[in-house]
């Protein structure tokens, strides 16, 4: 009978011991590579700079663009119409949204938003053939910036990046994995692209940029722009 006791409470006490400890905590998918110490106020030092902008929020909404009620209920959530024309971003108060189909948008924000926006849309589109769905744990974003910037995609991408202009975006592939690509001014590049494939992808423009000067850049929060704000 006692050794029952004993076999029973090596199996409980253990696990009882692991609820209370448990704490859950959200972690960069380029954690590892620990780039907030590495980084620095970009400079001419050298040709590419990039960095990670960590753990922000990614929901998707699909609907139908061609009906006004759907317009309506993003509108009165977003503050603006979602862009439909292909391959455009449009920002809003809290982020911006790109246009992924006809049907579909991305919405990038800080992740402190994401639940409000969530419970906005959902509620606004509650009586609509429409969809709303936090994608935030699956995807990650880095930043490109640097006179290199460029020449470094063309060497990962086959997409025509020279003719992306502000505003504009392009799924494409870099190496063997799907990113989005989009800017909101000449100064740089976004890339977003799925947590699983960080590792790879940062590793990729990591060697490809070696040649121009690869530099950690420090991204500083500017309320003017749509995407640096969220930082």
């Amino acid at each position: 009978m006692s050794n029952s006791n004993l076999q029973f409470a090596d199996v409980v006490e253990p696990q009882a011991r692991a609820k209370v400890a448990f704490a859950p905590y959200a972690q960069s998918p380029l954690h590892d590579f620990g780039l907030p110490a590495k980084a620095r106020r970009p400079d001419g030092s050298c040709g590419v700079w990039m960095n990670e902008l960590a753990l922000l929020g990614y929901v998707i909404v699909r609907g139908d663009a061609q009906d006004p009620a759907f317009v309506r209920a993003v509108k009165s959530v977003l503050g603006i119409a979602l862009p439909t024309v292909p391959g455009t971003v449009t920002p809003f108060a809290n982020g911006v949204a790109l246009w992924q189909a006809p049907d579909e948008w991305l919405l990038v924000c800080a992740r402190s938003a994401r639940q409000a926006c969530i419970a906005g849309l959902e509620a606004a589109l509650a009586d609509m053939h429409a969809q709303v769905v936090d994608n935030s744990g699956g995807l990650t974003m880095v930043y490109l910036t640097g006179a290199q910037q460029v020449t470094l995609l063309r060497h990962v991408g086959v997409y025509d990046f020279e003719t992306l202009g502000p505003g504009r975006l392009a799924s494409t592939v870099c190496g063997k994995a799907t990113i989005t690509v989009f800017r909101h001014d000449d100064k740089g590049i976004f890339l977003i692209f799925r947590r699983s494939f960080a590792d790879y992808i940062w590793r990729l423009l990591s060697k490809t940029a070696r040649p121009y000067g690869l530099g950690i850049a420090a991204l500083e929060h500017s309320t003017a722009h749509p995407v640096l704000r969220l930082v």
